[in-house]
């Protein structure tokens, strides 16, 4: 998308143009810098077009719950802020518990979620049943809800940002890839692209799960990795109307799923599969994780699949966003900033790009405590000092 302006000179340059990129150069924009976002393909071409939707707030850790808050409100004042929102949809989101330890775990997670402010509620194993009867009953010892949790519409988010970095005059350099940083020092001084040097102040470098190589390419080391996602979406079925099917994330398997287009979609990722880049279907782990949502929603046991795909999403080895200055082999390398939203993009994405466009300039933001979200929590072998998100996609534990 060929956007106007020159792109020689700016105040700040976002590498990637995802959501946590497209956001944040938004973001900055609004605040009245000069911003060129650098984008080695298309706008939202890689996972940000091929992701779930997922927007939860029920977040593991206090961080993933701010992050969470932040970009729900977003997205429900993006229609009157920008003349066109990402499609948000208020479903409400069940996490069951089938284990007594589970149990504990959500209770103990629930007594910090109240705390922050979320509507967040306990439902004993027949109130399960009762508000999600497509679920096998008896099957759960109960679980949280919230009621205002909801899900996006991928491609409808994609061309938000895209008519709003329009609007809003960001240059957008799409089919131009980031070559390095530029510096006088320890200063930065701009950034290499493959179509010329582009001088400005502040950086700020996202990519998805293509960071670890933007980050390489900057000469640092971001433990950012990249995992196959899968997705699918069963035929329609009257049992299956949106009325009857909150969303669900049966944490212990990994598997998720909504009301989709008169059916279910549902979500999951293969732990034990190596760390890459993938795009193809894995059959038989898709075979395995039907079989688990045809025991607990028997309805879908006899549905065809409607729409398959698979994608590859960024991971931490913490399931945590990355939002903090660059740190290079000397320290840290003031004027650059680095942002990754952890495989929760259309989640936590626009909290993420919030925080990092503040970050960036005052070294702080409301959005969220970012001191414990920068790359200092990372040691040389790429392993957190915090502990994990317990709320999150199995994915590897090592980037």
């Amino acid at each position: 998308m060929p956007f106007t302006g020159h792109a020689d000179t700016a105040d700040v340059v976002v590498v990637g143009g995802g959501t946590v990129g497209a956001w944040c150069a938004y973001f900055l924009h609004q605040d009245g810098l000069r911003v060129v976002l650098v984008e080695k393909g298309m706008l939202g071409q890689g996972a940000s077009s091929r992701a779930a939707g997922v927007v939860r707030a029920q977040g593991g850790t206090p961080e993933a719950v701010r992050l969470g808050q932040w970009s729900q409100n977003f997205y429900r004042r993006q229609r009157d802020e920008l003349g066109i929102d990402s499609g948000f949809v208020v479903q409400g989101y069940l996490l069951p518990c089938f284990t007594e330890a589970e149990v504990t775990a959500a209770r103990q997670r629930m007594a910090m979620q109240l705390d922050l402010g979320l509507d967040v509620e306990w439902l004993s194993p027949d109130e399960v049943d009762e508000r999600n009867p497509t679920l096998a009953p008896g099957q759960t010892l109960g679980g949280t809800f919230c009621a205002d949790d909801g899900y996006i519409t991928p491609t409808r988010n994609v061309t938000a940002y895209a008519m709003a970095l329009a609007r809003s005059g960001v240059v957008v350099r799409e089919q131009v890839r980031f070559l390095g940083l530029r510096r006088d020092g320890d200063r930065v001084t701009g950034v290499d692209t493959s179509s010329g040097p582009i001088a400005a102040g502040s950086v700020v470098l996202t990519g998805g799960p293509k960071l670890a190589e933007v980050g390489r390419l900057a000469g640092l080391r971001i433990p950012v990795g990249g995992a196959r996602h899968q997705i699918a979406v069963t035929q329609p079925h009257p049992d299956l109307d949106p009325s009857r099917v909150p969303m669900v994330f049966d944490l212990a398997s990994g598997l998720y799923w909504r009301p989709e287009e008169g059916g279910l979609l549902f979500g999951m990722s293969n732990p034990e599969e190596p760390p890459g880049w993938a795009t193809e279907v894995d059959e038989s782990y898709l075979a395995l994780m039907r079989t688990r949502l045809d025991r607990l929603v028997p309805v879908t046991a006899g549905l065809g699949l409607r729409r398959l795909w698979a994608a590859t999403i960024d991971y931490t080895p913490d399931h945590l966003p990355i939002i903090g200055p660059a740190l290079g082999p000397d320290g840290p390398l003031p004027g650059v900033t680095v942002a990754a939203a952890g495989g929760a993009g259309m989640m936590w994405g626009p909290g993420v790009a919030r925080a990092a466009a503040d970050l960036s300039q005052a070294g702080f933001s409301a959005v969220v405590d970012t001191t414990g979200l920068g790359l200092d929590r990372f040691d040389e072998q790429g392993r957190s000092k915090i502990p994990t998100d317990p709320i999150a996609l199995p994915f590897p534990r090592s980037a």
